[in-house]
């Protein structure tokens, strides 16, 4: 093990100018004139893999192509772990924000400056890093590799499913390691357990068939964007509970080990309100404001429209009032379930007096792995030998529906082992990524093997 350490720390400038290269395509995925970028992209990954030993290939999809390498074929049974990374990109706008241009790599001190720095070329590269020392020197790895690399994340993977599904026996694993969130400081590494789930939907509620002047038929009719904010705060209470029945019925209690993990965790609620830039934090009663945030679940309202939104004012009674909706949640609530809920209470409270519409939108179930479990406890061994301090177990507020089919489409649970600090500003102007991380994560990746093998 010893020689792929050393291959690590010693190759180090070389790593750094191969990730300067590869942040210099701007592989947006969600502007169309990118396409080529993105292709350019992946053909740049694919020869990056076949030369550090990989056996690689670029599969098309209706998209962005799905890149595909593993580590040589070797006699005998060994176990088989997938790890899964994205090549595109977030747009960069507003340009005017970044304090160097977007995709010209800028080393400031510890910290190297792209879009996609962290999110997740970065990230992703470590782990690549990782098998090529084991290749470069020789070293048996303990087991077999599978890298998954697409191209359309950010936009919502749409070509991910299908593909699984179609390569479900070449790409069957014992698990999956993602590195494409965060940790809470380079004190604090961290194995991501759990994610919150998420189901979308918006509300239309539409009156007369055209605005109307508020003076001359204004106390005649109900106004919809009155009706619509009348029927929202219906749906939480003043304590930041959500008021629909039958919401709650399914949501598994933390339990006191994990709480106890969710304690550990860097947070002070007055620096925590500072940051946020609010008078005053909110949510719901008897959890603290990690637990509030990573493993309760919540309703946001996301936009409102209606009316007239210019300059002065324009005296009217609006003809339909709109707001979008995200439910986050949490093990064990099914997205499905939860939205027929929703309809069901919106269209229970709706008055008489206008029409309610609800279309459903996106949805996401949670995600939870056994923190106790023998993978979970290798990734921890992982995590403290390459940071050296004892890592915490956490949750993550955010929802991230690759997760789930990895789980439905392969069986195989993940373990989240990200290596962005919380002030990367991933998806925000000056995008970075902290290159102690990046040493760390090539040695966690190195030690994770190992560990899992065992």
């Amino acid at each position: 093990m010893q020689p792929v350490l050393d291959y690590l720390q010693q190759h180090q400038p070389r790593f750094l100018r191969e990730l300067c290269e590869y942040l210099r395509f701007p592989s947006v995925s969600a502007q169309p004139q990118h396409r080529a970028d993105l292709g350019s992209c992946a053909r740049w990954l694919l020869g990056h893999c076949r030369q550090i030993g990989l056996d690689a290939e670029l599969h098309p999809t209706a998209g962005n192509p799905i890149l595909v390498a593993r580590t040589p074929p070797r006699a005998g049974r060994r176990p088989c772990y997938l790890v899964y990374g994205h090549y595109d990109v977030q747009p960069p706008e507003p340009f005017e924000l970044w304090k160097s241009p977007p995709f010209e790599p800028r080393i400031e001190g510890d910290s190297l400056f792209a879009r996609g720095a962290c999110d997740n070329k970065g990230q992703h590269l470590a782990h690549l890093k990782a098998v090529e020392a084991f290749l470069q020197t020789g070293t048996e790895l303990p087991c077999d590799l599978i890298f998954l690399i697409e191209g359309e994340e950010e936009v919502g993977s749409e070509n991910l499913a299908p593909f699984l599904r179609a390569h479900r026996d070449e790409l069957r694993c014992g698990a999956v390691v993602i590195s494409d969130n965060g940790i809470p400081s380079l004190e604090h590494p961290a194995l991501t357990y759990g994610l919150r789930g998420i189901t979308a939907l918006e509300v239309r509620v539409d009156g007369p068939a055209r605005d109307l002047h508020s003076g001359l038929f204004g106390g005649t009719l109900d106004n919809p964007a009155m009706a619509l904010c009348q029927l929202l705060a219906k749906l939480r209470d003043k304590h930041g509970r959500v008021a629909i029945p039958g919401f709650y019925d399914d949501v598994v209690p933390l339990t006191a080990y994990e709480r106890k993990q969710l304690a550990r965790l860097p947070h002070r609620d007055a620096e925590y309100r500072k940051f946020l830039g609010v008078p005053a934090l909110f949510g719901e009663r008897g959890f603290s404001s990690n637990e509030r945030r990573m493993a309760r679940p919540t309703v946001e309202i996301n936009g409102l429209t209606s009316g007239y939104q210019g300059d002065g004012s324009k005296t009217i009674v609006p003809a339909w009032a709109s707001a979008k909706l995200t439910f986050r949640l949490v093990p064990d609530q099914h997205p499905e379930k939860i939205q027929r809920l929703i309809v069901r209470h919106l269209k229970k409270l709706a008055p008489p007096t206008v029409s309610v519409t609800v279309t459903p939108g996106h949805s996401g179930p949670p995600y939870l792995v056994n923190p106790t479990s023998a993978a979970a406890q290798a990734a921890l061994h992982a995590l403290e030998g390459a940071f050296g301090r004892k890592p915490v177990l956490m949750r993550e507020g955010g929802s991230i529906p690759i997760v789930a089919q990895f789980k439905q489409v392969l069986g195989a649970d993940t373990l989240l082992l990200g290596l962005s600090l919380p002030d990367d500003n991933a998806h925000s102007p000056n995008e970075k990524f902290d290159l102690r991380c990046f040493a760390a994560g090539m040695k966690m990746s190195a030690l994770l093997w190992k560990e899992l093998a065992k």
